[in-house]
């Protein structure tokens, strides 16, 4: 019972929200805290990984479901599970987890942000439609907010972060395309 209303409750809040797919051992491997973690026991590297993930939800209010390569993996977690309101995922005997990051972002399309430093997944995500980000830039990004969360800091959602709004005219080359604009869009809700 308890399962069933996690799943209609996501399955609404999921109508509603950005879906961020995490490429678990890829962000893992380019963080030097969480690849030091990761060393000593992959595990740990994983459960730090979760336990930040945790923390920005929090936050934030996304969907986030993080995805690891599942060959052999600890018999912990199901094939699908749930810690701290973050879906994780293993990938099947056979498959990788960029198959079902790219599955994922198939089915979700423009209402997913892929984090990930591969540049396979990245690009298939973008053609589907995915913004993607990659695992240095939203770490960054996750240690803002929570810097700021500490801080009592709160952007507005009016208030824009960078260069102070000016008169000077933009004239059509400098503005993006659709499909970076709406990247763009995506990224800025980080």
């Amino acid at each position: 019972m308890r399962r069933i209303v996690a799943q209609a409750l996501w399955t609404r809040a999921e109508a509603m929200s950005l879906h961020i797919i995490v490429d678990g051992y890829n962000v893992i491997r380019q963080s030097p805290a969480l690849a030091r973690l990761d060393r000593y026991d992959l595990a740990e590297g994983r459960q730090a990984l979760i336990d930040m993930l945790a923390a920005y939800k929090r936050l934030k209010r996304h969907l986030i479901t993080v995805v690891f390569d599942g060959s052999g993996e600890s018999p912990l977690f199901d094939s699908r599970d749930q810690e701290k309101g973050i879906r994780i995922r293993f990938s099947r005997r056979g498959e990788t987890a960029d198959a079902v990051i790219k599955r994922m972002a198939a089915h979700d399309k423009q209402k997913a942000l892929v984090v990930s430093s591969d540049r396979e997944v990245a690009d298939y995500a973008a053609s589907q439609g995915s913004a993607t980000v990659s695992a240095v830039e939203f770490e960054e990004k996750m240690s803002l907010a929570a810097f700021m969360d500490i801080k009592g800091m709160v952007l507005e959602s009016g208030e824009r972060e960078g260069r102070p709004p000016t008169t000077r005219k933009k004239g059509p080359s400098k503005r993006l395309t659709k499909k970076e604009r709406l990247n763009q869009k995506k990224l800025n809700k980080l």
